[in-house]
């Protein structure tokens, strides 16, 4: 799968916006996430206290590098070695990518228009298909 050129045009688009808000929206997804899944805090429970700075500035950095994704392939694998680590499964992405998205929504207000947000939801699930991929082949190594 590959992402759409209009995807990928709006997330270079809004990489600034969301960049500024990271913290926010992070700080955000994590409480929607909680609140609406309590079960995944357990994931969380060795996680350094911000945690939210170190997502939004994944967020942030791939928003950034969406049309070149090999810049990132450092981070991508240190994260797959917590995700192991931690035992993440193929099912905590879409609840955590539902709250990413409704904190999208709540941090930006008005700004971030259907279009934004289907735009974010595409690109959030392409990087999960990879980082599940990468993350199948680990837990079977």
């Amino acid at each position: 799968m590959r992402l759409s050129e209009k995807t990928i045009e709006i997330v270079k688009a809004t990489a600034g916006v969301v960049a500024k808000n990271s913290e926010a929206i992070t700080t955000q997804m994590y409480e929607i996430l909680f609140t609406t899944h309590p079960e995944v805090k357990e994931l969380f429970k060795d996680a350094e206290p911000d945690q939210h700075k170190k997502l939004a500035a994944a967020v942030s950095a791939y928003a950034a590098n969406i049309d070149n994704l090999g810049v990132l392939n450092t981070a991508i694998a240190r994260m797959v070695s917590t995700h192991v680590r931690v035992k993440v499964q193929p099912e905590h992405y879409p609840i955590v990518g539902v709250s990413l998205l409704e904190a999208i929504k709540k941090v930006l207000g008005d700004a971030a228009s259907p279009e934004i947000v289907e735009a974010w939801k595409e690109a959030y699930f392409f990087l999960a298909d990879v980082l599940i991929a990468k993350e199948k082949e680990a837990y079977a190594a």
